[in-house]
């Protein structure tokens, strides 16, 4: 569900696969905020595609794989730069939003140049990162409401089973 990309962790070098992970859930708002001025119409390499693509699900992580459904995809491939030194961004999200696979894409390349990671890093994954770990605590709470205790429930009546024999 979660991985480690959520929380880089101190002095974790920041590595492409991360960020990639990152942009994939990023909100558009967040790169609409982050990426606004900088998004120029880019050189496409391939223009944003919506496509189905299956997932598979483990029953309790660790079972066989088996096919669980499809999910729709968007994706991209863009170029920034000049030519000589052009970075490709490319970007797969979930749903349909073009300009927010765009925005990922292009989010993508600028982190490719170390000159800007510090400076995207800070106004872009790090707001991102809070905002997964908010949608996480939000999941958490509403799972907690619904717990139920059963070791409790065993516990209270194995208790008066005890009484009884004891008192026979």
């Amino acid at each position: 569900m979660f991985h480690a990309f959520d929380n880089p962790g101190p002095n974790r070098p920041l590595q492409r696969p991360d960020w990639m992970a990152l942009l994939a859930r990023a909100p558009l708002p967040l790169l609409e905020s982050a990426l606004g001025p900088q998004a120029a119409e880019p050189r496409w390499l391939r223009r944003p595609e919506t496509g189905l693509m299956m997932v598979q699900g483990r029953v309790g992580g660790t079972g066989e794989r088996f096919n669980l459904g499809e999910v729709t995809v968007t994706r991209c491939a863009l170029r920034v730069g000049a030519a000589e030194q052009a970075a490709v961004g490319v970007a797969y999200v979930l749903g349909r939003s073009h300009r927010q696979a765009q925005l990922a894409a292009l989010a993508d390349a600028l982190l490719q140049d170390p000159a800007q990671q510090d400076g995207l890093d800070a106004a872009l994954l790090t707001p991102v990162r809070q905002h997964l770990a908010r949608r996480r605590a939000e999941q958490a709470a509403r799972t907690q409401s619904t717990k139920v205790d059963f070791f409790t429930l065993a516990r209270e009546s194995g208790a008066d089973n005890d009484d009884e024999e004891e008192g026979a």
